[in-house]
C-alpha cells in the first residue's frame, strides 16, 4: 500500500501507535476485531478501521504540494477538499479559496479564474460540465487533480454499462458532490438515475414493473434522471453503481432488490441480458470501516463517539450502524466535549445540534467505544481520547498501555 506524504499535525502519537501493531499482527487485514485499550478506570475501544483512507491521503497530499510548488500564485480549491472542517480550515489559512459550496453554489465567480491559478478537482471529483467550464478559461486541473481513484473505478464501470446499453441506477444522495459527479459522467455514456435508499428502489421497481403511471416518474424523480428518459425502453437493462460512502450493505440491498425485480418482469432464462452484476463498484475503504463499526457491535460499551465533519456521508452511516445499540455521539472534534461533562453533538436526523449534559455514565470501569469518518484525522481521535481522559482525571499511560495491547492481540487474548 502506498505512503502519503501529509503534514506531520496530522499524524497521531496514540492512533499512529494501535495502527502500527494491528498492521504488524494482521498484514492482509482479515481480522476485524475492536482494538482495546485497558486504561486505569475506563477502556477505549476502538474500530479496527478507522479514519483517512487512500482517496484522502491522496488528495491531502496533492494539496499540499500545490501551495508548495506554487508560490505567489492564487490557488483554488473546487469545493470541499473533503467533508472535515480541521482539514479544510487548514487549506484555507494556507490561502487557498473555495469556487463553491459543499452544495455547488458559486462563492466566487468562474469570471475571477484565468489560466495562471491553480485550481484543484477535489476527492469527490467534479462534473463533466465544470471540466469544461475551467477548460474553457483556459485553467489545466491534470496536476492537481485528487479525483478518489475508488470514484474514478465507479465512473469506468458507468462507461461500460453505458457501452452495453444498459442504464445506470446511482444508489446516492442526489446533491452530494460525488454524487453530482457521477450522475454528470454516467449520463454522458448511459441513461442514468440516481435513488437515495431502499425506498426509492421500491418505487422505482413500481415503475419499472408498470404499478405506477408514468407521469408520475417524471415528477416524482424530478433532477435526479438523464435527459430523454424512456421509461417503455429504459429500464430493460440495467446495473447498480453507488456513491462509494453510502453505506455499502444497503448498496447491495438494493441491487440484489433490482435483480429480482427485473427477474419479476422479464423472467429467469436470461437474466444477464437485463441485469447487470456491478458489485465491483463497492469502495473497499467504506466496506472496511463499515464491517469495522459492525464489529464493535458484539462490544460491551457504556457509550460511542463518532467523530467526523457534519456533512460527511461516510461518518454518518457509522452513526446510523452504531445508534443501533449504544447511545451514540456524533461530533466533529474534542471542542465539543465541555469541562462541565456536556456534550454538543449533531443530530444527523432532524439537521441539528443538540445539547446533553452529564453524557458519561458515572460509573466505575467506563468503556466507551471511538470511532471516526474516512475524512478525520487520528490526531482528531487522539484528543477526543485526551480529552475524556481530562474529566475523567484519568492519567493516560500510552506507552504501557499500548505495549500491553500488542501483548494481548499478539496472545489472540
Amino acid at each position: 500500500m502506498k505512503t502519503f506524504d501529509i503534514p506531520t499535525y496530522y499524524r497521531s502519537p496514540i492512533i499512529g501507535k494501535v495502527k502500527a501493531v494491528r498492521k504488524k499482527l494482521d498484514k492482509l487485514k482479515k481480522d476485524f476485531s475492536p482494538s482495546v485499550l485497558k486504561f486505569d478506570g475506563v477502556t477505549i475501544t476502538l474500530a479496527r478501521h478507522f479514519g483517512f483512507c487512500y482517496g484522502v491521503e491522496n488528495a491531502i497530499e496533492i494539496s499540499y504540494r500545490a501551495i508548495a510548488e506554487n508560490p505567489g500564485k492564487r490557488i483554488f480549491l473546487l469545493s470541499q477538499m473533503i467533508h472535515n472542517p480541521g482539514v479544510n480550515r487548514d487549506l484555507e489559512e494556507h490561502g487557498l479559496q473555495f469556487l463553491q459550496d459543499t452544495h455547488g453554489n458559486q462563492l466566487i465567480e468562474w469570471d475571477v479564474l484565468t489560466p495562471d491559478d491553480v485550481v484543484i478537482i477535489p476527492a469527490f471529483g467534479t462534473t463533466l460540465e465544470i471540466e469544461k467550464k475551467l477548460e474553457d478559461i483556459g485553467v489545466s486541473t491534470a496536476a492537481y487533480n485528487t479525483t478518489c481513484p475508488f470514484v474514478e473505478k465507479v465512473w469506468k464501470r458507468s462507461a461500460k454499462l453505458g457501452s452495453d446499453d444498459y442504464t445506470v441506477v446511482i444508489h446516492g444522495k442526489h446533491q452530494h458532490e460525488e454524487t453530482r459527479a457521477t450522475f454528470s459522467h454516467a449520463q454522458s455514456n448511459a441513461k442514468s438515475i440516481v435513488i437515495r435508499d431502499m425506498e426509492e428502489a421500491q418505487i422505482l421497481a413500481d415503475f419499472i414493473l408498470g404499478k405506477r403511471p408514468n407521469e408520475e416518474f417524471y415528477e416524482r424523480f424530478k433532477g435526479c434522471f438523464s435527459a430523454g428518459f424512456d421509461l417503455e425502453k429504459d429500464f430493460d437493462r440495467i446495473g447498480v453503481v453507488n456513491q462509494t460512502t453510502m453505506l455499502a450493505s444497503e448498496t447491495q440491498a438494493i441491487s440484489d432488490y433490482l435483480a429480482t425485480i427485473m427477474e419479476e418482469k422479464f423472467g429467469s432464462e436470461d437474466k444477464k441480458a437485463h441485469f447487470a452484476n456491478t458489485r465491483d463498484t463497492l469502495c473497499y475503504a467504506t466496506n472496511d470501516n463499515q464491517s469495522a463499526t459492525a464489529a464493535l457491535m458484539d462490544e460491551p460499551a457504556d457509550l460511542a463517539l463518532v467523530i467526523g465533519g457534519y456533512n460527511s456521508s461516510n461518518t454518518s452511516h457509522l452513526v446510523e450502524l452504531l445508534e443501533e445499540k449504544f447511545d451514540t455521539y456524533y461530533i466533529k472534534d474534542e471542542s465539543e466535549i465541555n469541562e462541565d461533562c456536556s456534550i454538543h453533538h449533531f443530530d444527523m436526523h432532524q439537521k441539528e445540534m443538540k445539547h446533553t449534559a452529564s453524557f458519561i455514565p458515572k460509573k466505575e470501569n467506563l468503556n466507551i467505544i471511538i470511532t471516526s469518518g474516512a475524512s478525520c484525522p487520528d490526531v482528531t481521535v487522539d484528543r477526543v481520547i485526551q480529552r475524556v481522559a481530562d474529566l475523567l482525571d484519568q492519567e493516560l499511560d500510552i506507552e504501557e498501555t499500548i505495549a500491553s495491547f500488542e501483548k494481548r492481540m499478539h496472545e489472540g487474548i
